[in-house]
C-alpha cells in the first residue's frame, strides 16, 4: 500500500474519531447539563443561603466532569497542570488566552472563582442569569451594566480576602496566532484597588484540541496540553514609584517571552 493510499484511508478515521467525540463531549455540555445539572442549579437557587458561592461551586464541578471526560476520550492530548495552579487562593490571575477552553479549564481548577465574561452574554436567557448569580463580571459598564460591575468591584475585596481569586485573560481575546497581544487595564486595576497579588500563568496547546472557528475536537494529534505559573507578582501598591503600565508591561514581557519560546 503506498502513501496516499494510507493517507486515504486514515483521514475518514480520524473524522469520524473526531466527531464521536465532540458529540460525545458536546452532548455533556448541552444535555448533560439540561438532564442532570439543572437540577441542582434549581435546588440552590431556591434553597441557599450564599447562591453566589453555591453556583461557583457548581461551575466548578460541572466543568471539571467535562476535563475528566474530554482526557478519558482523548488520551492522545496530555495535560501537564503545575501542581500549584490548583492552590492559588486570593489572587487575581492573569493568563494568556488561545482557545474557548482556556476559561472553562480555569474554572474546573478553582471551585471559588469569579471572572470577566463578555457583556453580551448576559443577554442571553437563562444564561445570562446564571452568569449574574455566579458573581460574575461584565466586560463594560455601559448601561445597564454599570450597576452590576460596581457592586461586584465593591465587593471583590471581601472576596478575594476570603479566598477566593478573580481569573482575566487581560488579552480580552483569543489570539489568532499565539502571540500577545495589548492588554487591558481592569485586572490590574482590581489588583491595585483590592492590595492582590497577581498570579501571572501561562497555557500551551489548548488551541490544539479545539482550534478556534472549527467546530469538531482535534482528537487524533499527539499534543500536550500545559498550564503553570510564570511568575508571583506582589507590588508595593502604596508606593509613590508604582505604576499600573510598569506592571502591565512586566506581565506583557512574561507573557511575550514565554509566548517565543514555545513557537520557537
Amino acid at each position: 500500500m503506498d502513501r496516499s493510499e494510507k493517507h486515504f484511508l486514515t483521514r475518514p478515521t480520524k473524522w469520524v474519531a473526531d466527531l464521536v467525540v465532540t458529540l460525545l463531549v458536546w452532548g455533556y455540555y448541552t444535555v448533560g447539563f439540561l438532564v442532570f445539572f439543572s437540577l441542582f442549579y434549581l435546588m440552590v437557587y431556591l434553597f441557599s443561603k450564599n447562591r453566589e458561592t453555591s453556583f461557583q461551586r457548581l461551575n466548578h464541578r460541572f466543568y471539571k466532569g467535562f476535563f475528566i471526560l474530554v482526557r478519558v476520550l482523548v488520551p492522545q492530548h496530555k495535560w501537564r497542570i503545575g501542581s500549584d495552579v490548583s492552590g492559588i487562593r486570593s489572587c487575581v490571575i492573569v493568563c494568556n488566552h488561545v482557545s474557548y477552553l482556556d476559561p472553562l479549564l480555569l474554572i474546573s481548577l478553582f471551585e471559588k472563582h469569579k471572572t470577566i465574561a463578555k457583556s453580551s452574554l448576559f443577554k442571553i436567557p437563562i444564561f445570562g442569569n446564571m452568569l449574574k448569580l455566579s458573581g460574575y463580571i461584565p466586560s463594560t459598564s455601559e448601561g445597564k451594566f454599570k450597576e452590576l460591575m460596581i457592586q461586584h468591584i465593591e465587593s471583590m475585596n471581601h472576596y478575594l480576602a476570603a479566598g477566593g481569586n478573580l481569573f482575566i485573560f487581560p488579552e480580552g481575546t483569543r489570539s489568532p496566532d499565539g502571540n500577545i497581544g495589548s492588554l487591558n487595564k481592569g485586572a490590574f486595576k482590581i489588583a491595585r484597588l483590592c492590595r492582590t497579588p497577581i498570579k501571572v500563568l501561562f497555557i500551551r496547546n489548548t488551541d490544539a484540541l479545539f482550534r478556534p472557528g472549527r467546530f469538531l475536537f482535534s482528537t487524533c494529534v499527539p499534543n500536550t496540553i500545559t498550564l503553570e505559573i510564570l511568575e508571583t507578582i506582589e507590588p508595593d501598591y502604596q508606593s509613590k514609584t508604582f505604576s499600573i503600565s510598569r506592571l502591565m508591561l512586566h506581565v506583557h514581557t512574561l507573557l511575550s517571552t514565554q509566548s517565543a519560546r514555545h513557537h520557537s
